[in-house]
């Protein structure tokens, strides 16, 4: 039995200077919030902390959605710790699309139906890392925010294939071909987020927060970055 597997790309070094941009961001706006802290007049009280569900458009490899769930507390005047979950529904890369294609090619050959498949990496993850806000004295009741935060995602490589309309994927062995864990199967691996936003008090203690994140998955042979964007409603206390 001819084994076939998807390709795996070699080890790719991420730049460094993701990292070099987290240590600015949490440096450029701790300065910030102490210049506005100690310039305050009246601005929004964040409160003790927060808990919020989000919703997000995710984009990056591909476009998709992102749902989940943020709490805070505030440690320090104007700095918070933060925790969040999500579930992003798809970041599949190009590495394994381009597997799929080799398997699928192989396929076309060795029998006579039409091919098809489909990729999906979906992710799940969790970090936590610091919030540092930055507080406008006596203009809109608007709380600004920058944030950086570290954690664990775990992807699961989803490939499916079919023949002539019939889903073939628990059957591959009897073309002569088995998966490679390229596509199948799942991973465990780091993540980094850098983000920002703004939280609007909408009554008492409900809040609304516009969001945007980026983070980057450490996944050796894979480029995965998903950027999100969209709102967290949630409570003060």
């Amino acid at each position: 039995m001819q084994r076939l597997r998807g390709v795996v790309v070699g080890a790719r070094r991420v730049p460094s200077v993701i990292l070099v941009t987290a240590a600015t961001l949490v440096t450029s706006v701790t300065l910030l919030g102490g210049v506005a802290h100690a310039q305050a007049g009246v601005s929004v009280d964040p409160g003790k902390g927060y808990a919020e569900v989000v919703a997000q458009s995710a984009f990056g490899n591909v476009t998709s959605q992102n749902y989940g769930a943020e709490f805070g507390y505030t440690v320090y005047p104007n700095v918070q710790v933060f925790a969040e979950i999500g579930h992003t529904r798809n970041v599949a890369t190009t590495e394994i699309s381009t597997g799929a294609q080799i398997i699928a090619g192989y396929l076309t050959q060795a029998q006579p139906g039409v091919v098809g498949y489909t990729v999906r990496q979906p992710m799940t993850f969790g970090v936590g890392g610091a919030k540092f806000l930055l507080p406008i004295s006596g203009g809109p009741r608007l709380l600004p925010y920058a944030l950086v935060g570290f954690g664990v995602a775990k992807i699961t490589q989803d490939a499916t294939f079919s023949i002539a309309g019939t889903d073939v994927t628990t059957n591959l062995a009897q073309y002569g071909v088995v998966l490679g864990s390229d596509l199948s199967g799942s991973l465990t691996k780091p993540m980094i987020i850098l983000g920002g936003g703004v939280s609007y008090p909408m009554w008492q203690s409900v809040l609304l927060d516009f969001q945007f994140r980026y983070g980057h998955v450490f996944v050796p042979g894979q480029t995965i970055n998903v950027s999100r964007a969209g709102i967290g409603l949630g409570l003060r206390f």
